[in-house]
C-alpha cells in the first residue's frame, strides 16, 4: 500500500522514490503478483505513468505489458489498461510535457515513439495478438485496441502494413469496425484504415473488395453529405486513399456504379451565404476525389469512361450549377473551376455541353466568357485566373470545334458589337498593362490554335483598329509590334512575362504553318529585331527571351516555303552564320530546357504556380519545344547542296505519298463498294430464301387441299351407297301393314301434286295455243313490214329486224320449253300406267278380305295407284337432295380448282423473282471481278512506286545523305498495308467463292 500512495501522490515521511525505482518497483508487481487484482493495480498505476515518464515506463514495462495481453485475456480491465499504456508510450501526443527533462526535444520525442514502435513489431506475434483483441466487442478492449493498431501504422507503416497483409484475416477485422454501432469506434476505425490504405495498393485492393465503398458512401449519406461533420472528412480521405493512383479500384468504383451516387454531394440551395468551416472542408474533398476520378495522369481510357458517366448521370451539370451559383465560397469555386476542367478535358460530349451552359445575368452570358472576364481581370485571386485559364485549356484540348468557335469571335465577318466574346476578352486582356493578363491571354489563344493548321491560317484574317484615323493592322503585326517595344511600356508586374507570353503565341501559331510564316517574314523588321536579341549579352533574366527568340527564328527557317526571295532558308542560315554563329545560336536555344521553370511545367498540364512571378511556361508548349528543338538544330547545320536534295526527296516523297493516298482512297472506295455489294448479294440470297420458303409452305397447301378433296369424294360415294341402300329396303318393306296409313297420306299429296300439275299442263297448253296464234299474226304482218322496210329508211329497217330476231328466238325457247314440259307429262303418265299394271299382284297377296273379286280388284287398282305415287314423289326427294349435294360439291370443286390456279400464279410469280435474283448475283460477280482486276493493277502501281522509292533512298546513300529509321519504318509500314489489302482481296475471292457455291 506504501508503493501505491507513493505513486498516488501521497505524503510521505521519507524521500520520495524517484520515477524510474517507482515504474521499476510496478514492472516487478506485475511480473511476481500472483493475485489478479495487485497486478491490475500496478498496471494501472504504469498507465497514469506513461505520459510522464514515458521513456522509463516503454523501456523497463513493454515486455511484462506484452506479457499480460498474453496471460490475462479473460480480465477485460487489465487489458484495457495495458493497452492504454502501450498507446501513450508509443504516441507523440503528449498531454503533459515534462518540464523537468528540457533536454527532451520534439524530435527526440517523435524518435521515441518510433524506436518503442519498432521494438513492439520486432515480433510480428505481438501485432497478430492485438488483431484478435480487435474481435472483442467490450469497449473497455476494442477502443484502446483501434488506437494503439493506429499508432502503430503512423510511426510504422509500411512494417506495420506487411505484418497485417500476411495476417489472416487481418484487413477483414480492421473492416468490421465500420460496421460497429457505437460512433466512436466506428470514427476511430475510419482513422486506422487512412493510416493503413497510404501508399500500400495492395491493401487498398483488399479493402476496396471488402465492400469499403458501400459502407462509405453509406456513412456519407446518413451523416447529412456534404452538411455532414468531420466523420464525412474521415470518410472522404479514406475514398482518396483507395481511388487516388489504383486503377483497379477505380474501375471497380466505376463499374458498381458508385459515381451516380456522389451526384447529391453538390447539391446546393440559392442562398449560399455562411457556410461553415466544416462544410467547405467537406465539398473541397468532394471535388477532389472527383478530380482523382477524371486525372489527366490516369489511363485514357479510364478517364474517358468515367467523363461520360458523370455527363450521363448528371453530375457534371450539377457542377457547373455551383460554378454559376452566387454566394459560393471563393476556394470551392476555384476547386470547382479546376474539377470541371478535367471533368471535359478531351471529352467531346463533356466540351459541347459546357459550351451551351449559360450564366444567370441579364443578357444571359457564355460561361465560358464570364469565366475569361475573371482571367483578365487583374483584381481577381490569382488561384482563381489559374483555374480559369486551366478550364479554358481544357475546353479546347482536342476539340477542334471548340477551337473554330473562339477563333470566329474574333474574325470580321462572326463580330457582334454589342455583345462581348471570347475573343474580344482575349484580345483585351493580350493588350493590356497587366504582364499577367499578357501571359494568360497569349496562352488562352495559344491553345485556340494547339494542332490545328485551319484555325491558323483564318487567324491571320484578324484586323485590329488602334487608334482614329490609323489603318487597321494584323493581330500578327500587333503582337509582333508589343514584342519589340520591349520595356519601354510600363506594366504592372514581371518584366518579362509579357513577351514569355507573346514569343510562346507566335511559336506556337507559326509552327507546322508556312503561311503564317510568310506572313511573319513580309514584315522587314521582325528578322533584325529576333537577330538583335538573339546575339546580344543580356542577363541571366533575359536569357529565356534569347532562347524563345532563337526557337522562333528556328521555326521561320524550319516551315519556310522558299516563297520571299529575301527570307529564303539559305539566306537565313546566312544570317544565322554571319551575325549570331551557329554554337551560339544553339547554346540560346538551349536556355528553354535547362530552365527551373520549364521541367516544372512539363509535369502537369494543370498551371500550378506559387506566384505570378513564376508563371513562365504553358504545358503543351513544353511538348513543342521538344519536337522543334532537335529539328531546328539539323535544319541550321545542313548545306544548301543538301537542302536541295532534302527538298527534291520532300517533293518526290510528297508526290509518291499523294499518289498512295490517292490509291489509297479508291481502294477504301472501292473496298466499300465490294461491301455494299456483298451486303446486297446477301439480302438477295435471304430474299430468296424467304420465297422458297413460301412457296414449299404453299405446295404443302395445296396437297392438304388435294387431300381434302379426296376425302369429300370418298365420303359423297359412302352418302351414294347408303342411299341406294335405304331405297332397296323401302322397296322391300313398303307393303307392310304398319305403313299403309303413311302411304296413303303420301298418296293423297301426290294427288294434290298431280292436279297442280294438270293445272300446270293447262296453262302451258293455253300459252302454246297463244304463241301459235301470234305467229300467224306475224306471218300475216311480214308483207307490209317489208314494203314499209322497202320504202323508208335504213335505220327502220335494222331496228325491226332486231325486233324481228328477238321475237324468233323468244318463240324457239317456248317452243323447247314446252316440248320439254310434254314429254315429261308423258313419262310421268308412262310411270303411272305401269305402275297400275304391276302392282296389284302385291297388294292382292297382302290383303285379307272377304270381299268379291271385282271390289277387290278396285281396291287393289287404288293401293297400287297410292303406293306407286308415294315411291315416285320419295324418289324425286332424294334425287333433289343428290342434285343438292352434288352441287354444293361442284361449287366446293370448283372454289378448289380457283385456289389452286391463284396459287399456281403465285408460284410462276415467286419463280421469276429468283430468276431476276440470279441475274443479279451474276451482275454483282461481274462487278466484283473487274473490281478486283483493278485492285490488281494498283498493287503493280504501288510495287512500282515502291521501286522507284527504294532506288532514290539508294541514290540519297551513295551521295552521302543519311536515310531516317522512319523513313524505313514507313515503307515497311506500307509493305503491310499492302499486304493487308492482297489479303482483302484473297477473302473478297473467297467469299464470292461462296456466292457461287450457294
Amino acid at each position: 500500500m506504501y508503493l501505491l500512495r507513493g505513486v498516488m501522490g501521497a505524503q510521505s515521511a521519507g524521500p520520495q522514490p524517484s520515477g524510474a525505482e517507482t515504474v521499476q518497483k510496478l514492472c516487478d508487481r506485475v511480473a511476481s503478483s500472483t493475485l489478479l487484482d495487485d497486478r491490475r493495480d500496478a498496471v494501472r498505476a504504469l498507465k497514469s505513468l506513461s505520459r510522464k515518464y514515458r521513456l522509463e515506463v516503454g523501456s523497463q514495462a513493454m515486455e511484462h505489458l506484452i506479457n499480460v495481453l498474453q496471460t490475462d485475456r479473460s480480465d477485460v480491465e487489465i487489458i484495457g489498461y495495458a493497452l492504454d499504456t502501450l498507446h501513450n508510450i508509443m504516441s507523440n501526443e503528449m498531454d503533459e510535457p515534462d518540464d523537468s527533462e528540457e533536454d527532451h526535444s520534439p524530435s527526440q520525442a517523435d524518435d521515441l515513439g518510433s524506436q518503442f514502435t519498432e521494438i513492439f513489431i520486432k515480433q510480428q506475434e505481438n501485432v497478430t495478438l492485438l488483431l484478435s483483441y480487435l474481435e472483442e466487442f467490450d469497449f473497455q478492449v476494442r477502443w484502446p485496441g483501434v488506437k494503439l493498431v493506429t499508432i502503430l501504422l503512423k510511426q510504422q507503416g509500411p512494417a506495420v502494413q506487411q505484418i497485417i497483409l500476411v495476417s489472416p484475416m487481418g484487413v477483414s477485422r480492421l473492416m468490421d469496425l465500420l460496421a460497429d454501432s457505437r460512433e466512436v469506434i466506428r470514427n476511430d476505425g475510419l482513422l486506422l484504415l487512412q493510416q493503413l490504405t497510404k501508399g500500400n495498393a495492395a491493401i487498398q485492393k483488399i479493402v476496396a473488395f471488402e465492400n469499403a465503398f458501400e459502407r462509405l458512401l453509406d456513412i456519407i449519406t446518413d451523416e447529412g453529405n456534404s452538411d455532414g461533420g468531420i466523420v464525412v472528412e474521415d470518410c472522404l480521405i479514406l475514398l482518396q486513399n483507395l481511388l487516388k493512383n489504383n486503377n483497379s479500384n477505380q474501375n471497380y468504383f466505376k463499374e458498381g456504379s458508385y459515381i451516380q451516387r456522389m451526384k447529391p454531394w453538390f447539391e446546393v440551395g440559392d442562398d449560399n451565404t455562411g457556410w461553415s468551416a466544416q462544410k467547405v472542408t467537406n465539398l473541397h474533398l468532394m471535388l477532389q476525389l472527383v478530380r482523382v476520378l477524371v486525372s489527366p495522369m490516369n489511363p485514357p481510357g479510364a478517364t474517358s469512361i468515367c467523363q461520360k458517366t458523370m455527363f450521363q448521370c448528371g453530375l457534371l451539370q450539377q457542377l457547373c450549377t455551383i460554378l454559376m451559383a452566387t454566394g459560393v465560397p471563393a476556394d470551392i469555386l476555384t476547386e470547382t473551376i479546376n474539377t470541371v476542367s478535367e471533368v471535359i478535358r478531351g471529352c467531346q460530349i463533356n466540351q459541347d455541353y459546357f459550351a451551351s451552359v449559360n450564366a444567370p445575368s441579364n443578357p444571359p452570358r457564355p460561361a465560358i466568357v464570364v469565366l475569361l472576364m475573371s482571367m483578365v481581370n487583374e483584381r481577381q485571386p490569382f488561384v482563381l485566373r489559374c483555374a480559369v485559364l486551366y478550364c479554358f485549356q481544357c475546353f479546347l484540348y482536342k476539340n477542334q470545334k471548340g477551337q473554330g468557335e473562339i477563333v470566329a469571335t474574333l474574325l470580321p465577318s462572326t463580330i457582334d458589337a454589342n455583345a462581348v466574346s471570347a475573343g474580344q476578352l482575349l484580345c483585351g486582356g493580350l493588350f493590356s498593362i497587366d504582364s499577367l493578363s499578357n501571359w494568360c491571354a497569349a496562352v488562352a489563344l495559344a491553345h485556340a490554335l494547339q494542332g490545328n493548321a485551319t484555325q491558323k491560317e483564318q487567324l491571320l484574317r484578324v484586323q485590329l483598329a488602334t487608334s482614329i484615323g490609323n489603318p487597321p493592322v494584323s493581330l500578327l503585326q500587333q503582337c509582333t509590334n508589343i514584342l519589340s517595344q520591349g520595356d519601354k511600356i510600363n506594366r504592372r508586374g514581371s518584366k518579362i512575362q509579357t513577351r514569355v507570353g507573346l514569343l510562346m503565341l507566335l511559336c506556337t501559331w507559326l509552327g507546322n504553318c508556312p503561311i503564317a510564316v510568310t506572313h511573319f517574314l513580309h514584315n522587314p523588321a521582325n528578322v533584325p529585331f529576333l537577330t538583335a536579341q538573339i546575339s546580344e549579352n543580356l542577363e541571366e533574366e533575359e536569357q529565356l527571351v534569347q532562347g524563345l527568340c532563337a526557337l522562333l527564328l528556328g521555326i521561320c527557317i524550319y516551315n519556310n516555303d522558299n516563297s520571299l526571295e529575301n527570307y529564303t532558308k539559305e539566306k537565313l542560315k546566312q544570317l544565322i552564320e554571319k551575325r549570331i554563329g551557329k554554337e551560339n545560336f544553339t547554346e540560346k536555344l538551349g536556355f528553354i530546357p535547362k530552365h527551373e521553370l520549364y521541367s516544372k511545367a512539363a509535369q502537369k498540364p494543370q498551371p500550378n504556380f506559387l506566384s505570378p512571378d513564376h508563371m513562365m511556361f504553358d504545358h503543351e508548349f513544353t511538348k513543342l519545344v521538344k519536337e522543334l528543338e532537335v529539328v531546328i538544330i539539323k535544319a541550321i547545320y545542313k548545306s544548301t547542296e543538301e537542302d536541295k536534295k532534302e527538298e527534291e526527296v520532300k517533293k518526290t516523297l510528297e508526290q509518291h505519298d499523294n499518289i498512295v493516298t490517292h490509291y489509297k482512297n479508291m481502294i477504301r472506295e472501292q473496298d466499300l463498294q465490294i461491301e455494299e455489294l456483298k451486303q446486297q448479294v446477301m439480302a438477295l440470297n435471304s430474299q430468296n430464301e424467304q420465297l422458297q420458303a413460301t412457296v414449299t409452305q404453299q405446295l404443302s397447301q395445296i396437297q392438304q387441299h388435294k387431300d381434302q378433296y379426296n376425302l369429300l369424294k370418298i365420303k359423297q360415294g359412302k352418302d351414294n351407297q347408303l342411299h341406294n341402300s335405304h331405297g332397296e329396303g323401302v322397296q322391300i318393306n313398303g307393303i307392310q301393314s304398319e305403313e299403309k296409313i303413311r302411304l296413303q297420306e303420301e298418296i293423297e299429296k301426290l294427288r294434290k301434286q298431280q292436279d297442280i300439275l294438270q293445272g300446270q299442263i293447262a296453262e302451258k297448253d293455253g300459252l302454246i295455243a297463244s304463241l301459235k296464234s301470234a305467229q300467224i299474226e306475224l306471218r300475216t304482218e311480214r308483207s307490209p313490214l317489208e314494203g314499209v322496210t322497202a320504202d323508208g329508211s335504213s335505220e327502220n329497217l335494222a331496228e325491226l329486224h332486231k325486233e324481228l330476231e328477238t321475237l324468233r328466238s323468244q318463240i324457239q325457247a317456248q317452243s323447247l320449253e314446252i316440248n320439254r314440259l310434254q314429254t315429261e307429262r308423258q313419262e310421268l303418265l308412262h310411270k303411272v300406267e305401269t305402275i297400275t299394271l304391276t302392282c296389284p299382284l302385291h297388294i292382292d297377296s297382302s290383303c285379307n278380305l272377304s270381299s268379291t273379286q271385282t271390289a277387290a280388284s278396285a281396291l287393289a287398282s287404288g293401293d297400287s295407284t297410292t303406293v306407286a305415287a308415294a315411291k315416285v314423289a320419295e324418289l324425286e326427294e332424294r334425287l333433289a337432295a343428290l342434285l343438292k349435294e352434288t352441287n354444293g360439291l361442284k361449287d366446293e370443286v370448283k372454289a378448289l380448282s380457283e385456289e389452286k390456279s391463284a396459287l399456281k400464279q403465285q408460284v410462276d410469280s415467286s419463280n421469276s423473282t429468283a430468276a431476276i435474283s440470279q441475274d443479279e448475283s451474276r451482275k454483282l460477280e461481274q462487278m466484283v471481278a473487274e473490281s478486283r482486276k483493278e485492285q490488281d493493277d494498283l498493287l503493280v502501281l504501288l510495287a512500282d512506286q515502291d521501286q522507284k522509292l527504294i532506288a532514290m533512298k539508294n541514290k540519297l546513300k551513295e551521295l552521302g545523305e543519311p536515310v531516317e529509321d522512319e523513313d524505313d519504318l514507313e515503307s515497311g509500314d506500307q509493305g503491310d498495308e499492302d499486304d493487308d489489302d492482297i489479303e482483302s482481296g484473297d477473302q473478297g475471292d473467297e467469299d464470292d467463292d461462296d456466292i457461287e457455291s450457294g
